[in-house]
């Protein structure tokens, strides 16, 4: 079986989110694909290339980065199911409004062509303001599933949720199987 993990900006999240890649790869053959923003930017929680090296040394292929390296995801049948996590509020919208402008927005538009599960892992400051309407969006639509997901810090960003990483088997396990794990909300 083959599974994307797409990864997106929210950088903080990476150390969480690796080992869950490295348990999959156990099971499933897994893709890497990368964000623009993902391949480009050095932060505070690692540089992009030693993110790059760390997805490639887990899956034992090089992360999908481009468009072109992409697009093929849906007519080829290359996946039978999309992990984004971290999703951030950004690929959230444009998600919602299908929009196919980066590796990890384009994989899934290509990918949800074949009727295959979207699991999504929320982490974005603004989920309970500016993103709830694209979260409420996607909840919505057909073949996307979540990562039961929670406030992170109620007190010190009243509006930001994550996903719990650590719940990504058993979600992914229940969306090949066309069900959405519960409770959503944490």
């Amino acid at each position: 079986m083959n599974i994307g993990f797409a990864l997106c900006g929210s950088f903080c999240t990476y150390k969480a989110v690796f080992p869950v890649m490295e348990e999959l790869a156990k099971n499933y053959t897994v893709i890497p694909i990368f964000s623009f923003s993902a391949v480009t930017t050095d932060s505070r929680f690692g540089t992009a290339q030693s993110h790059l090296a760390q997805a490639e040394a887990i899956c034992g292929t090089a992360p999908l980065v481009t468009i072109p390296q992409v697009e093929p995801i849906g007519p080829k049948k290359l996946l039978d199911a999309l992990i984004i996590a971290p999703c951030t509020g950004n690929t959230l919208a444009k998600l919602a409004h299908g929009i196919a402008d980066t590796p990890v927005t384009m994989a899934a538009k290509s990918h949800l062509r074949n009727g295959r599960p979207v699991l999504v892992a929320v982490s974005t400051n603004d989920a309970l303001a500016g993103a709830a309407e694209n979260i409420g969006k996607l909840l919505a639509k057909k073949n996307y599933y979540f990562v039961p997901f929670g406030q992170d810090d109620p007190a010190g960003k009243p509006t930001s949720m994550v996903a719990d990483f650590s719940k990504i088997p058993d979600a992914l396990s229940l969306a090949l199987d066309g069900k959405q794990i519960q409770p959503i909300l944490l």
